[in-house]
């Protein structure tokens, strides 16, 4: 499957001129490295990233735009795989990584975890040189009318490497399957470790129904990050508390555009704004990761509550 998607991205940056443009834009985007708490963050400046950043995901403007994640609304020269028969694998043409793909339900149907966290296992044990990542309705989708999976090749986020040494504790053991929480604060951050796919699920099963649902809501907000190596899968799930920080609407010097999705927790805080990408301090990153995330306390009551679960 990594040699059909890699043929993908070459004739699709051959015969796509926005894509090819963006990922040609890729090589001179600005990076710089923050510590946060003792845990490295790197900042991207990638004005093309605005698209998504900048999205309306209110009911109303959603109401009011094309889904431009459905297949009749694809641009002709866009070009997928299918996968289990009701995905359709995409180059995503606003890159953060240097091979970044979309991976939509071919019906549109809305975006929600649950029912189809197996299928993001199934994605990662199959494009093993990709992370796989989920971002929810309220915590960065910008398509959350739609569900879709990303992928982006790995090595890319700092926790992908990172997560081992930052190991707290456990939370449970179940089968074959762990489940641990880092000390990573003031993100939050539980990793299942599972070689077998059921447990991996009934982990999973049980972190959701250990995370409160907001009033209106369908589902817990959450990011996850899937990877598959060493025969193993690995599955970062951030618990969140707010979709965007005071920042993204503030006026002044206060204003940041800044909407954290998967990537960003992952590591990799995107600024499609030249001034924030300047401006941003760790200590920003460290103010916003603590407006999104759960508290510590609450942090803590889940945790418990899985062991109660289980």
């Amino acid at each position: 499957m990594n040699q059909t998607i890699h043929n993908l991205l070459t004739e699709q940056l051959a015969s796509w001129e926005t894509a090819r443009n963006n990922y040609a834009a890729l090589s001179g985007v600005q990076v710089k490295e923050l510590n946060v708490n003792g845990t490295l963050y790197k900042v991207q400046f990638n004005p093309a990233r605005i698209v998504s950043s900048g999205a309306k995901v209110d009911a109303k403007s959603i109401k009011e735009r094309k889904c431009f994640l459905c297949p009749a609304n694809l641009p002709a020269v866009q070009k997928g795989i299918p996968f289990e028969g009701h995905y359709n694998i995409l180059v995503n043409p606003f890159p953060i990584f240097p091979r970044h793909l979309t991976v939509p339900e071919t019906a549109h149907v809305a975006q929600r975890i649950a029912p189809r966290f197996g299928d993001m296992l199934d994605l990662a044990r199959q494009l093993t040189d990709y992370t796989i990542f989920y971002n929810g309705p309220k915590c960065g989708a910008s398509a959350p009318d739609h569900a879709h999976f990303q992928a982006g090749n790995k090595g890319f986020m700092p926790i992908e490497q990172d997560w081992c040494r930052q190991v707290a504790g456990k939370v449970a053991d179940y089968g074959q399957a762990t489940l641990w929480w880092l000390n990573d604060a003031p993100r939050t951050t539980l990793v299942i470790e599972s070689a077998d796919r059921k447990t991996a699920i009934k982990l999973f099963d049980t972190v959701y129904h250990s995370l409160d649902i907001q009033p209106g809501e369908d589902e817990p907000m959450m990011n996850v990050l899937v990877m598959y190596e060493d025969n193993k899968w690995i599955v970062f799930v951030f618990p969140r508390a707010k979709h965007r920080p005071a920042c993204y609407t503030a006026e002044g010097d206060a204003n940041l555009l800044s909407s954290p999705a998967s990537v960003d927790l992952g590591g990799v805080f995107i600024t499609p704004v030249e001034k924030d990408f300047i401006k941003i301090t760790a200590e920003d990153i460290a103010q916003i990761l603590g407006e999104v995330c759960l508290s510590p306390a609450d942090f803590q009551k889940v945790r418990k509550r899985i062991q109660e679960q289980l």
